[in-house]
């Protein structure tokens, strides 16, 4: 199915208008996903994403990640701005559709009031992360490549499913207050811009030995990031607060099979597959909240029911 959709880079406007790729696995873009893929596992499930997709994050927790992202992404843009003319980075150049520093601005100032600045610091983990960044913009700029690959196309994607579940979670308000790090303004088809993205990674003029460097890169972005992700959830255990469960479950728990993620069983469902309707009630119903609710209705009406359920 063809879907058209206009990006654009420093004014110019780039038309793209099919869905389908033709991926070859030399192709930058292919070979960081390949070469990631086990990264990208442990990223997933670890303990302290496993339980934000389950709704059970903590507002002082959620705050203190807002914080550890704001330092990562003001050490990227730092960078990128001063390589953004360089041959090998102009091309993922986007400034007004990725940079994410002012929106994490917003929310911290949400979080934390006007004096937010004053408030926050660097923590032990986010510190080796923001460090390493700062290093390979000053030494080997090409590598920036795959920090801003790894950061930006992952909370493009999975950012939007950790917004609806903060947002449910921490009550945060419908407009968006404290969530603007997840809203890109500046893109209106993530699925197009992300093809957009990866076409520009496939085309620069990078030779295999380098391929091997950025790959070697992209994989140490996912340890620092695992780091503060381990950070966070060692801080959690001394944080008390009451949370909600009601986010679904983490991939990790899906041994693999698409078809048990909530979401993806949600819009199946919507299409009118009444096996993924199943698989959706099915969801719905191991969430502990409408479980009780589930058991009161039917002890209520258990008498009526009883011809049923036999």
């Amino acid at each position: 199915m063809a879907a058209d959709s206009a990006v654009s880079n420093g004014g110019e406007n780039i038309l793209t208008d099919s869905d389908d790729d033709i991926l070859n696995p030399n192709d930058l873009s292919e070979v960081l996903a390949a070469g990631t893929k086990e990264s990208h596992d442990k990223a997933e499930n670890s303990p302290f994403v496993k339980d934000f997709l389950r709704g059970r994050i903590k507002r002082e927790l959620f705050k203190l990640g807002t914080t550890a992202l704001y330092y990562v992404y003001s050490a990227i843009e730092e960078e990128i701005e001063k390589v953004k003319d360089h041959a090998v980075f102009a091309p993922l150049y986007f400034p007004s559709e990725l940079h994410r520093q002012e929106a994490l601005a917003k929310d911290l100032a949400y979080f934390y009031g006007e004096d937010w600045e004053s408030q926050i610091s660097c923590s032990a983990a986010t510190q080796p992360y923001v460090d390493r960044i700062h290093e390979v913009g000053r030494d080997d700029p090409v590598l920036l490549v795959a920090h801003a690959w790894t950061r930006y196309m992952g909370d493009l994607s999975g950012g939007q499913i950790l917004k609806k579940v903060a947002q449910r979670a921490l009550k945060l308000p419908p407009t968006g207050e404290g969530l603007n790090f997840y809203h890109f303004e500046g893109i209106h088809n993530p699925t197009a811009f992300k093809r957009l993205y990866r076409s520009r990674m496939n085309e620069l003029e990078v030779d295999a030995e380098t391929k091997a460097k950025l790959l070697d890169e992209a994989n140490l972005a996912f340890k620092l990031n695992l780091d503060v992700f381990t950070e966070l959830q060692e801080i959690g255990k001394d944080i008390e607060e009451e949370v909600q469960d009601i986010g679904p479950h983490a991939h990790g728990d899906m041994g693999g099979d698409i078809s048990k993620c909530p979401y993806y069983a949600a819009k199946m469902a919507v299409s009118g597959n009444t096996t993924y309707a199943c698989n959706f009630a099915k969801t719905v119903l191991r969430q502990s909240t409408v479980q009780v609710i589930l058991a009161t209705l039917v002890a209520a009406v258990a008498g009526l029911a009883a011809w049923y359920l036999m």
